[in-house]
Protein backbone atom coordinates (compact mmCIF):
# COMPACT_ATOMS: atom_id res chain seq x y z
CA UNK A 1 0.00 0.00 0.00
CA UNK A 2 1.22 3.66 -0.35
CA UNK A 3 2.44 4.14 3.36
CA UNK A 4 2.87 8.20 2.54
CA UNK A 5 -0.98 8.53 2.10
CA UNK A 6 -1.78 6.51 5.50
CA UNK A 7 0.51 8.31 7.13
CA UNK A 8 -0.94 11.71 5.69
CA UNK A 9 -4.43 10.29 6.72
CA UNK A 10 -3.47 9.18 10.07
CA UNK A 11 -1.91 12.78 10.38
CA UNK A 12 -5.31 14.30 9.53
CA UNK A 13 -7.25 12.54 11.77
CA UNK A 14 -4.91 13.60 14.62
CA UNK A 15 -5.05 16.85 13.44
CA UNK A 16 -8.91 17.30 13.32
CA UNK A 17 -9.63 15.87 16.58
CA UNK A 18 -6.98 17.66 18.22
CA UNK A 19 -8.24 21.04 16.90
CA UNK A 20 -11.98 19.67 17.98
CA UNK A 21 -10.68 19.37 21.79
CA UNK A 22 -9.00 22.64 21.85
CA UNK A 23 -12.09 24.15 20.60
CA UNK A 24 -14.06 21.81 22.86
CA UNK A 25 -11.74 23.54 26.18
CA UNK A 26 -12.49 27.14 25.49
CA UNK A 27 -16.68 26.19 25.40
CA UNK A 28 -16.31 23.29 28.27
CA UNK A 29 -19.30 24.58 29.95
CA UNK A 30 -21.69 25.25 27.16
CA UNK A 31 -20.43 21.49 25.22
CA UNK A 32 -20.99 19.62 28.32
CA UNK A 33 -24.68 21.27 28.57
CA UNK A 34 -25.47 20.70 24.93
CA UNK A 35 -24.12 17.01 24.83
CA UNK A 36 -26.10 15.98 28.10
CA UNK A 37 -29.52 17.62 26.87
CA UNK A 38 -29.14 16.50 23.25
CA UNK A 39 -31.60 13.56 23.20
CA UNK A 40 -33.09 11.34 20.03
CA UNK A 41 -35.66 13.75 18.89
CA UNK A 42 -32.68 16.43 17.91
CA UNK A 43 -29.73 16.39 16.44
CA UNK A 44 -26.38 18.53 14.89
CA UNK A 45 -26.77 19.29 11.66
CA UNK A 46 -23.47 20.85 11.47
CA UNK A 47 -20.65 19.51 8.46
CA UNK A 48 -18.30 17.37 9.42
CA UNK A 49 -15.26 15.76 7.41
CA UNK A 50 -14.46 11.69 8.42
CA UNK A 51 -11.25 10.46 7.72
CA UNK A 52 -11.19 7.10 7.71
CA UNK A 53 -8.40 3.89 8.47
CA UNK A 54 -9.17 0.68 8.26
CA UNK A 55 -8.63 -2.65 6.79
CA UNK A 56 -9.83 -4.79 3.76
CA UNK A 57 -10.36 -8.51 3.54
CA UNK A 58 -10.09 -9.14 -0.66
CA UNK A 59 -11.99 -11.51 -2.85
CA UNK A 60 -10.14 -14.52 -3.13
CA UNK A 61 -10.42 -14.13 -7.45
CA UNK A 62 -8.51 -10.71 -6.72
CA UNK A 63 -5.20 -13.45 -6.55
CA UNK A 64 -3.24 -11.66 -3.30
CA UNK A 65 -3.33 -12.34 0.15
CA UNK A 66 -1.63 -9.70 0.94
CA UNK A 67 -2.44 -7.68 4.24
CA UNK A 68 -3.54 -4.63 3.15
CA UNK A 69 -5.06 -0.98 4.77
CA UNK A 70 -7.37 1.58 2.93
CA UNK A 71 -7.52 4.97 3.77
CA UNK A 72 -10.42 7.79 2.95
CA UNK A 73 -11.95 10.95 3.75
CA UNK A 74 -15.66 11.69 4.29
CA UNK A 75 -17.62 14.68 3.86
CA UNK A 76 -21.42 15.35 4.86
CA UNK A 77 -23.51 16.13 7.83
CA UNK A 78 -26.87 14.76 9.56
CA UNK A 79 -30.35 15.67 7.60
CA UNK A 80 -32.54 13.98 10.88
CA UNK A 81 -31.80 12.68 14.00
CA UNK A 82 -31.06 9.21 12.51
CA UNK A 83 -29.42 9.67 9.33
CA UNK A 84 -26.65 11.47 8.21
CA UNK A 85 -25.33 11.33 4.22
CA UNK A 86 -21.56 10.98 3.50
CA UNK A 87 -19.29 11.99 0.20
CA UNK A 88 -16.36 9.96 0.26
CA UNK A 89 -13.40 9.33 -1.57
CA UNK A 90 -10.91 6.25 -0.34
CA UNK A 91 -7.88 4.10 -1.66
CA UNK A 92 -6.39 0.51 -1.25
CA UNK A 93 -3.21 -1.03 -3.05
CA UNK A 94 -2.95 -4.89 -3.21
CA UNK A 95 0.52 -6.96 -4.25
CA UNK A 96 -0.19 -9.44 -6.81
CA UNK A 97 0.76 -13.34 -6.28
CA UNK A 98 3.83 -14.31 -7.95
CA UNK A 99 1.47 -17.67 -8.96
CA UNK A 100 -0.55 -15.40 -11.88
CA UNK A 101 2.65 -14.86 -13.47
CA UNK A 102 4.75 -17.88 -12.38
CA UNK A 103 2.64 -20.84 -11.66
CA UNK A 104 3.57 -22.55 -9.02
CA UNK A 105 5.31 -19.74 -7.14
CA UNK A 106 4.08 -18.41 -4.10
CA UNK A 107 4.73 -15.04 -2.46
CA UNK A 108 4.28 -11.55 -3.59
CA UNK A 109 5.00 -9.95 -6.95
CA UNK A 110 6.22 -6.61 -7.16
CA UNK A 111 3.01 -5.12 -9.23
CA UNK A 112 0.09 -4.10 -7.41
CA UNK A 113 -3.42 -3.64 -7.70
CA UNK A 114 -5.05 -0.30 -6.83
CA UNK A 115 -8.26 0.92 -6.55
CA UNK A 116 -9.85 4.24 -5.85
CA UNK A 117 -13.55 4.75 -4.55
CA UNK A 118 -15.92 7.44 -4.95
CA UNK A 119 -19.19 7.82 -3.97
CA UNK A 120 -21.69 8.44 -1.31
CA UNK A 121 -23.20 6.67 1.82
CA UNK A 122 -26.41 6.71 3.83
CA UNK A 123 -26.04 5.79 7.26
CA UNK A 124 -29.39 5.13 9.19
CA UNK A 125 -28.83 5.16 13.21
CA UNK A 126 -30.91 3.78 16.11
CA UNK A 127 -31.01 5.32 19.86
CA UNK A 128 -30.27 8.24 21.83
CA UNK A 129 -27.73 10.70 20.20
CA UNK A 130 -25.34 11.04 23.33
CA UNK A 131 -25.18 6.66 23.62
CA UNK A 132 -23.47 4.12 21.62
CA UNK A 133 -25.48 4.15 18.29
CA UNK A 134 -25.62 0.87 16.48
CA UNK A 135 -26.54 2.00 12.36
CA UNK A 136 -26.80 0.41 8.64
CA UNK A 137 -25.06 1.63 5.91
CA UNK A 138 -25.80 1.66 2.18
CA UNK A 139 -23.65 3.10 -0.11
CA UNK A 140 -23.38 3.59 -3.98
CA UNK A 141 -19.45 4.38 -6.05
CA UNK A 142 -17.53 4.68 -8.92
CA UNK A 143 -14.71 2.19 -8.90
CA UNK A 144 -11.31 3.01 -10.63
CA UNK A 145 -9.01 0.40 -10.98
CA UNK A 146 -5.16 0.23 -12.07
CA UNK A 147 -2.97 -2.74 -12.73
CA UNK A 148 -0.54 -4.31 -14.49
CA UNK A 149 -3.57 -5.68 -17.17
CA UNK A 150 -5.73 -2.74 -17.48
CA UNK A 151 -7.20 0.15 -15.69
CA UNK A 152 -10.71 2.17 -16.17
CA UNK A 153 -14.12 2.73 -13.86
CA UNK A 154 -16.75 0.18 -12.94
CA UNK A 155 -19.92 0.81 -10.41
CA UNK A 156 -19.71 -1.06 -6.92
CA UNK A 157 -21.99 -0.64 -3.99
CA UNK A 158 -21.72 -1.18 -0.32
CA UNK A 159 -23.84 -2.62 2.55
CA UNK A 160 -22.92 -2.67 6.48
CA UNK A 161 -23.23 -1.37 9.77
CA UNK A 162 -21.83 -0.37 12.76
CA UNK A 163 -21.66 1.75 16.01
CA UNK A 164 -21.46 5.16 16.80
CA UNK A 165 -20.34 7.68 19.44
CA UNK A 166 -21.06 11.09 20.33
CA UNK A 167 -17.30 12.06 22.83
CA UNK A 168 -17.69 15.95 22.17
CA UNK A 169 -20.20 18.47 21.17
CA UNK A 170 -18.08 18.10 18.29
CA UNK A 171 -16.31 14.55 17.57
CA UNK A 172 -18.23 11.47 16.91
CA UNK A 173 -15.79 8.29 16.45
CA UNK A 174 -17.01 5.41 14.08
CA UNK A 175 -16.56 1.82 14.04
CA UNK A 176 -18.12 -0.14 10.98
CA UNK A 177 -17.75 -3.09 8.72
CA UNK A 178 -19.77 -4.38 5.53
CA UNK A 179 -19.29 -6.31 2.33
CA UNK A 180 -18.21 -4.31 -0.91
CA UNK A 181 -19.06 -5.71 -4.49
CA UNK A 182 -17.36 -4.03 -7.62
CA UNK A 183 -18.91 -4.96 -10.84
CA UNK A 184 -15.16 -4.39 -12.78
CA UNK A 185 -14.84 -6.92 -15.50
CA UNK A 186 -11.83 -5.08 -17.32
CA UNK A 187 -8.68 -5.67 -14.46
CA UNK A 188 -8.61 -8.71 -14.99
CA UNK A 189 -9.48 -10.49 -18.63
CA UNK A 190 -10.20 -14.12 -16.84
CA UNK A 191 -12.05 -13.04 -14.43
CA UNK A 192 -15.40 -10.45 -13.71
CA UNK A 193 -16.72 -9.06 -10.42
CA UNK A 194 -15.41 -8.65 -7.09
CA UNK A 195 -16.87 -8.87 -3.25
CA UNK A 196 -14.47 -7.70 -0.38
CA UNK A 197 -15.10 -7.24 3.08
CA UNK A 198 -13.74 -4.25 5.10
CA UNK A 199 -13.54 -2.73 8.79
CA UNK A 200 -12.60 0.63 9.20
CA UNK A 201 -12.52 3.13 12.21
CA UNK A 202 -13.62 7.19 11.22
CA UNK A 203 -13.46 10.32 13.31
CA UNK A 204 -16.06 12.55 12.50
CA UNK A 205 -15.18 16.54 13.18
CA UNK A 206 -18.03 19.27 12.78
CA UNK A 207 -17.24 22.30 11.26
CA UNK A 208 -18.19 25.75 13.46
CA UNK A 209 -19.36 26.19 17.05
CA UNK A 210 -22.14 24.19 18.40
CA UNK A 211 -25.54 25.51 18.20
CA UNK A 212 -26.67 27.32 21.06
CA UNK A 213 -28.70 25.78 24.48
CA UNK A 214 -32.35 26.88 24.22
CA UNK A 215 -32.91 29.79 26.75
CA UNK A 216 -35.38 28.46 29.51
CA UNK A 217 -38.79 30.45 29.57
CA UNK A 218 -39.14 33.65 31.60
CA UNK A 219 -41.21 32.72 34.87
CA UNK A 220 -44.91 33.58 34.32
CA UNK A 221 -45.67 36.76 36.73
CA UNK A 222 -47.10 36.39 39.91
CA UNK A 223 -51.10 36.43 40.05
CA UNK A 224 -52.21 39.72 41.61
CA UNK A 225 -53.25 39.80 45.18
CA UNK A 226 -57.48 40.21 44.06
CA UNK A 227 -58.61 40.84 46.96
CA UNK A 228 -56.43 44.29 48.05
CA UNK A 229 -56.40 46.18 44.73
CA UNK A 230 -59.00 47.83 43.63
CA UNK A 231 -58.77 50.52 41.33
CA UNK A 232 -61.25 53.02 40.17
CA UNK A 233 -63.56 50.65 42.73
CA UNK A 234 -62.87 47.79 39.90
CA UNK A 235 -61.10 44.28 41.56
CA UNK A 236 -57.92 44.09 39.07
CA UNK A 237 -58.53 40.73 38.45
CA UNK A 238 -61.15 42.37 36.56
CA UNK A 239 -60.33 45.54 35.40
CA UNK A 240 -58.90 45.84 31.73
CA UNK A 241 -57.61 49.61 31.99
CA UNK A 242 -55.87 49.92 35.40
CA UNK A 243 -54.13 52.28 34.60
CA UNK A 244 -56.71 55.03 34.25
CA UNK A 245 -56.37 58.09 36.79
CA UNK A 246 -58.32 57.80 40.01
CA UNK A 247 -61.46 59.38 39.69
CA UNK A 248 -62.02 58.05 36.20
CA UNK A 249 -65.95 57.01 35.20
CA UNK A 250 -65.55 53.50 34.76
CA UNK A 251 -67.75 50.56 33.47
CA UNK A 252 -67.60 47.19 35.10
CA UNK A 253 -65.02 46.01 32.94
CA UNK A 254 -62.56 49.10 34.36
CA UNK A 255 -62.63 50.81 31.35
CA UNK A 256 -64.00 54.72 30.59
CA UNK A 257 -67.55 54.55 30.78
CA UNK A 258 -69.50 57.76 29.48
CA UNK A 259 -72.45 59.38 31.34
CA UNK A 260 -74.94 60.95 29.61
CA UNK A 261 -77.57 62.38 31.14
CA UNK A 262 -80.18 63.38 29.03
CA UNK A 263 -83.05 65.76 30.14
CA UNK A 264 -84.73 65.53 26.66
CA UNK A 265 -88.04 65.74 27.63
CA UNK A 266 -87.12 68.52 30.02
CA UNK A 267 -88.49 71.15 27.46
CA UNK A 268 -89.97 74.76 28.94
CA UNK A 269 -93.10 76.84 28.18
CA UNK A 270 -92.69 79.92 25.40
CA UNK A 271 -91.19 83.14 27.31
CA UNK A 272 -90.37 81.48 30.46
CA UNK A 273 -89.19 81.55 33.63
CA UNK A 274 -90.03 84.84 34.11
CA UNK A 275 -87.46 86.57 35.87
CA UNK A 276 -87.68 86.41 39.58
CA UNK A 277 -89.53 83.01 38.86
CA UNK A 278 -88.09 80.14 41.40
CA UNK A 279 -90.54 77.22 40.94
CA UNK A 280 -89.91 75.51 37.75
CA UNK A 281 -92.71 73.35 37.70
CA UNK A 282 -94.79 76.35 36.50
CA UNK A 283 -91.89 76.96 33.71
CA UNK A 284 -91.81 73.66 32.10
CA UNK A 285 -93.94 72.92 29.23
CA UNK A 286 -96.78 70.10 29.76
CA UNK A 287 -96.88 67.31 31.01
CA UNK A 288 -94.72 69.07 33.54
CA UNK A 289 -94.90 65.88 36.11
CA UNK A 290 -92.68 63.61 33.28
CA UNK A 291 -90.71 66.95 33.21
CA UNK A 292 -89.68 66.64 36.88
CA UNK A 293 -89.34 62.79 36.95
CA UNK A 294 -86.63 63.24 34.27
CA UNK A 295 -84.99 65.51 36.08
CA UNK A 296 -84.67 63.45 39.54
CA UNK A 297 -83.42 60.86 37.34
CA UNK A 298 -80.83 63.34 36.92
CA UNK A 299 -80.28 64.02 40.47
CA UNK A 300 -79.70 60.20 41.18
CA UNK A 301 -77.74 59.68 38.06
CA UNK A 302 -75.59 62.58 39.71
CA UNK A 303 -75.15 61.01 43.39
CA UNK A 304 -74.56 57.73 42.13
CA UNK A 305 -71.44 59.01 40.57
CA UNK A 306 -69.91 61.45 42.87
CA UNK A 307 -66.86 62.36 40.19
CA UNK A 308 -68.88 63.37 37.62
CA UNK A 309 -68.57 67.27 36.93
CA UNK A 310 -71.66 68.90 34.68
CA UNK A 311 -71.95 71.98 33.00
CA UNK A 312 -75.78 73.46 33.61
CA UNK A 313 -76.50 75.34 29.86
CA UNK A 314 -79.71 76.28 28.69
CA UNK A 315 -81.00 77.43 24.88
CA UNK A 316 -83.91 79.41 23.40
CA UNK A 317 -85.74 79.43 20.22
CA UNK A 318 -85.27 81.56 17.29
CA UNK A 319 -87.77 84.04 18.20
CA UNK A 320 -87.43 87.57 19.94
CA UNK A 321 -84.18 89.40 19.88
CA UNK A 322 -80.62 87.73 20.42
CA UNK A 323 -80.43 89.73 23.85
CA UNK A 324 -83.73 88.55 24.93
CA UNK A 325 -83.35 85.11 23.83
CA UNK A 326 -79.67 85.09 25.94
CA UNK A 327 -80.85 86.46 29.31
CA UNK A 328 -84.15 83.74 28.87
CA UNK A 329 -81.31 80.85 28.46
CA UNK A 330 -79.56 82.21 31.35
CA UNK A 331 -82.56 81.71 33.40
CA UNK A 332 -83.83 78.54 31.95
CA UNK A 333 -80.07 77.45 33.30
CA UNK A 334 -80.36 79.14 36.82
CA UNK A 335 -83.78 77.53 37.30
CA UNK A 336 -82.52 73.94 36.54
CA UNK A 337 -78.94 74.94 38.70
CA UNK A 338 -81.42 75.39 41.59
CA UNK A 339 -83.15 72.56 41.02
CA UNK A 340 -80.27 70.36 41.40
CA UNK A 341 -78.41 72.00 44.54
CA UNK A 342 -81.90 72.05 46.27
CA UNK A 343 -82.01 68.24 45.70
CA UNK A 344 -78.33 67.85 46.98
CA UNK A 345 -76.05 68.43 44.31
CA UNK A 346 -72.66 70.00 45.57
CA UNK A 347 -72.83 73.48 43.75
CA UNK A 348 -68.82 72.71 43.36
CA UNK A 349 -69.71 69.87 40.47
CA UNK A 350 -71.53 72.33 38.32
CA UNK A 351 -70.43 74.65 35.97
CA UNK A 352 -72.85 77.71 35.09
CA UNK A 353 -75.20 78.19 34.97
CA UNK A 354 -74.37 79.45 31.33
CA UNK A 355 -77.12 80.51 28.83
CA UNK A 356 -76.73 79.67 24.64
CA UNK A 357 -79.37 81.99 23.72
CA UNK A 358 -80.90 80.74 20.41
CA UNK A 359 -77.43 78.95 19.32
CA UNK A 360 -77.01 74.99 18.79
CA UNK A 361 -80.73 74.49 18.16
CA UNK A 362 -82.11 71.13 18.26
CA UNK A 363 -84.96 71.66 16.31
CA UNK A 364 -86.64 73.20 13.52
CA UNK A 365 -86.86 76.67 14.02
CA UNK A 366 -89.85 76.96 11.25
CA UNK A 367 -91.96 74.52 13.26
CA UNK A 368 -93.56 74.84 16.65
CA UNK A 369 -92.41 71.40 17.36
CA UNK A 370 -88.96 72.14 16.52
CA UNK A 371 -88.97 75.41 18.43
CA UNK A 372 -90.28 73.91 21.66
CA UNK A 373 -87.20 71.34 21.28
CA UNK A 374 -85.38 74.10 21.55
CA UNK A 375 -86.62 75.83 24.32
CA UNK A 376 -84.08 73.37 26.72
CA UNK A 377 -81.19 73.07 29.06
CA UNK A 378 -78.72 70.33 29.10
CA UNK A 379 -76.61 69.14 31.41
CA UNK A 380 -73.02 68.35 29.54
CA UNK A 381 -71.01 66.07 31.28
CA UNK A 382 -67.21 67.02 31.66
CA UNK A 383 -65.14 64.22 30.47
Amino acid sequence: MNRKGLYFLIALALGGVGAVHAQDSTTAAPAATASSDMATSTYDGRWYIAPTVGGYFNDHKRDTNSRQFYYGLGFGRFFTPNMSIDAFVDRTKRKIDNAVFTPGTSGHSSDSWASTNVGAVARFYAGDWNAWRPYGLVGLMGSHHQSTFASGWSPAAELGGGVSKTVTDSTDIRLEAGYRYDWDNKTNPAKSGYGDWFAGLSIVSRFGAPAAAPVAPAPAPAAPDCSKTIVNGVNLCDNKCPNLPEGTVVGPDGCPAKVVIDLRGVNFKFDRPKKGETDIARSLAEPTKDSLSVLDQAVDTLQRYPQVHVTVAGYTDAKGTDAYNQSLSERRAQIVYSYLTSHGIDASRLEGPIGHGKNDPIGDNATDAGRAQNRRTELQVQQ
